[in-house]
């Protein structure tokens, strides 16, 4: 990996070097460069992830949702590298601008981070000091109504985040039996009004295709009247994300793999945004962690054999009121770390 640039899964090129790259490796970006490109938030809970990860040089670091690059950014200015993954072509774009100052430190790989293995294996990575996943939907996707995952912004329904995914959001709208509709909404929503919901949308689908964000949304304010500061249709579109993009069979998949791949002493840090998502990273690091399994058919406690983790603190970090100032889309934000114990 030292030589070549991994550009996506099986394809390699040679990096280039020197004033090919455009800018020397490893110096930050000059002022008016790359940096200064409006795309995304700021990273959220970063001094966090810092302090978790504890970036350093000789240090190789796996961030599977690079987004805008915010968090590889601030673990290359520490002197480390990382190789990064994410499914969107436009933030693979992106980072790869913003970051093209840090040449001989990063590389980015389009994939779901749930195939890191695969993907990782085939740029010939072999082991890792720290891993980053930062889950769910980015600012961008919420601001871009093109992208279809805003109900405040009119756009074709999609939700994808891999826009050459098999499957939109308006293909479950549309197909899915209302049975399926319903287990979706009270499964990755939550949400207790999902009969009634469902039951409107079929009988606006009956009439024609439901095509367009606000078309939904305006379908499920009208069948649920606002109580509250969150939109009506707030935990409907979380519920079509979330299947849209298998989202949190991927996060398992993720945290089943990950103890094989970390080194002893590196570090596993996951920033999630909904109490489902904590929930499955919570239950993950508590398993991995527990050194003694005990039943009461047992006749004494025997080890754990997927006792990998060490917890670094059993209460996730969350943003302090500082990054709230500057952020308010942190609040939710939660992060969990853990460190690899020898093997």
């Amino acid at each position: 990996m030292d030589d070549l640039m991994p550009l996506g899964r099986g394809t390699l090129i040679q990096r280039p070097v020197g004033d090919e790259a455009g800018l020397g490796g490893g110096s930050a970006p000059e002022p008016g460069g790359a940096r200064e490109v409006p795309f995304y938030h700021l990273p959220v809970l970063l001094n966090e992830v810092l302090e978790v990860l504890q970036p350093a040089p000789g240090k190789l670091i796996f961030d599977g949702t690079l987004g805008g690059g915010g968090h590889t950014e601030a673990l290359l200015q520490r002197g480390a590298r990382v190789v990064a993954m994410d499914q969107d072509d436009e933030a693979l774009r992106h980072a790869g601008e913003r970051l093209k100052g840090y040449a001989d430190q990063f590389c980015a790989l389009k994939g779901n981070f749930r195939d890191f293995p695969t993907v990782l294996g085939e740029a010939g990575v072999t082991g890792l000091d720290g891993m980053l996943i930062d889950i769910g939907v980015s600012s961008r996707h919420l601001d871009a109504a093109e992208r279809g995952f805003s109900f405040n912004k009119d756009g074709p329904l999609d939700m994808r985040m891999d826009t050459s995914g098999p499957i939109t959001a308006a293909d479950i709208v549309n197909t899915y039996e209302q049975g399926a509709l319903e287990r979706i909404l009270w499964k990755y929503g939550e949400e207790n009004q999902a009969r009634k919901i469902v039951k409107a949308i079929l009988a606006e689908r009956a009439k024609g295709p439901i095509k367009t964000t606000l078309q939904l949304a305006d379908l499920i304010s009208k069948v649920c009247p606002k109580y509250s500061k969150r939109h009506p249709a707030t935990l409907t579109f979380q519920a079509l994300r979330i299947e849209t993009n298998q989202e949190l069979a991927a996060l398992e998949d993720f945290l089943a793999a990950a103890p094989k791949w970390l080194k002893p002493g590196g570090r596993l840090a996951v920033i999630s945004f909904h109490s489902l998502e904590d929930r499955v990273v919570k239950h993950a690091f508590h398993r991995q962690s527990q050194v003694w399994l005990d039943r009461p058919e047992w006749p004494e406690p025997k080890r754990n054999p997927d006792c990998f983790y060490r917890l670094i603190s059993r209460k996730p970090m969350e943003a302090t009121e500082l990054e709230l100032s500057l952020n308010p889309r942190a609040r939710s934000a939660r992060l969990r770390g853990v460190e690899r114990l020898p093997a």
